[in-house]
């Protein structure tokens, strides 16, 4: 009774996972891909707001007018990417959303979509869903993980349709460089091909680095759906509010789909986000405090036998290679989790070049990733 290609569909290696450490008494998790903070003051005083004056119905199918002229002049100031908040700009119920959505738009049965991997567990079922073929481009730790055109182009067909973008990397924390990014637009132009660009993480960069929208970059305004929102950076997850910007023949598609599937993001959280452009300090706060807990769980991870771990420049992940260890990803964080009682996400539940890492996030406080590497370190001990 279950569709062939839904029941062909994996479910998702961290929820997989997650489930068994709601099993384990006294975890201490690294494996929770979520900001630890409080949502700032903000954001929830405009939310209360909202519903105190009863703005509580339905929106534009689109959303919230003032809110998405307030997302398009972000765009223009942050970003170089020039969006009409008319009809070039959709708010969604969070990323996660959008992404399906945008795939769903472009894509015909049949197609390819090059995705790069290890990378966020949903773009190869959002693409399978949509009844086409993801094909990953593997990444390596010697350069980063950041996906080369190089690789991507060896992966391109007559099939080829897109090509997913995500910077910073979720679970390796890579960010591309500007000549990354221009190679890749070099390629999609000359192969006529749409890019959809990953930029939750965007405020989420350390060590001086830059975040560059690939969207702005020339030739590429009317082949690039640029998808963000506001959970990571404003630790918002659970009013899951996210957007999709690109020229209006992509959001009028993918607003097609949504208005049908879900009419329109939760109002009042759409009111809520008014707020986050009022939020630059609590970001940068917040920033910091994830800058500490970066250096502070790289230098304990290098400090641990068997285990090696590049710095990341973007997100709130680390991705340690723990092949010294002889185990596979999964064996490796089901043992932590069983005998240390310390939780991670297999690198393998990213794709198969995750293979050998495993996923830690410092969206946790410092006391927690201390404990955490104190009870790794006599794991590896103990191996």
């Amino acid at each position: 009774m279950i569709s062939k290609r839904v029941r062909e569909t994996p479910f998702s290696g961290i929820r997989k996972f997650f489930d068994m450490v709601q099993e384990t008494e006294g975890v201490v998790s690294l494996g929770v891909g979520e900001p630890d903070f409080p949502t700032p003051e903000p954001l929830k005083d405009a939310g209360i707001r909202a519903i105190e004056s009863d703005n509580t119905a339905y929106t534009s199918n689109y959303g919230l007018i003032e809110l998405r002229e307030k997302i398009s002049k972000k765009l223009k100031d942050k970003n170089g990417i020039s969006a009409n908040p008319k009809n070039e700009v959709l708010v969604t119920a969070g990323t996660s959303e959008a992404l399906d959505l945008a795939f769903r738009a472009i894509l015909n049965p049949g197609d390819e979509v090059i995705v790069p991997e290890p990378s966020y567990v949903s773009y190869k079922p959002c693409v399978w869903f949509a009844n086409c073929t993801p094909v990953a481009v593997p990444t390596f730790e010697e350069n980063e993980f950041r996906i080369t055109s190089q690789d991507i182009e060896k992966r391109i067909t007559k099939k080829t349709r897109a090509i997913v973008v995500a910077s910073p990397n979720n679970p390796t924390g890579s960010v591309l460089t500007k000549k990354d990014l221009e190679d890749i637009a070099g390629l999609a132009v000359e192969n006529n091909l749409v890019v959809i660009s990953d930029e939750i993480y965007e405020e989420l960069i350390y060590d001086g680095r830059k975040h560059y929208s690939i969207g702005s970059f020339p030739g590429m305004e009317d082949r690039t759906i640029t998808i963000n929102g506001f959970s990571k950076s404003y630790a918002a997850t659970g009013w899951r509010i996210g957007y999709a910007a690109g020229n209006h023949e992509f959001i009028e598609a993918m607003m097609k789909i949504h208005q049908y599937a879900m009419l329109c993001a939760p109002s009042v959280s759409q009111y809520a986000m008014l707020g986050a452009f009022d939020c630059e300090n609590e970001v940068k706060g917040m920033v910091r405090e994830y800058d500490h807990r970066r250096k502070l769980l790289v230098k304990g991870l290098n400090a641990i036998q068997g285990i090696s771990c590049i710095m990341p420049a973007g997100a709130f992940y680390v991705f340690p290679n723990i092949k010294k260890t002889g185990l596979k990803s999964e064996e490796f964080a089901q043992r932590l989790l069983k005998e240390a009682k310390v939780a991670t996400v297999p690198g393998s539940t990213f794709g198969q070049s995750g293979e050998g890492y495993v996923r830690c996030s410092y969206s946790v406080s410092r006391e927690t990733i201390t404990e955490a590497l104190e009870k790794i370190e006599g794991f590896m001990a103990d191996i």
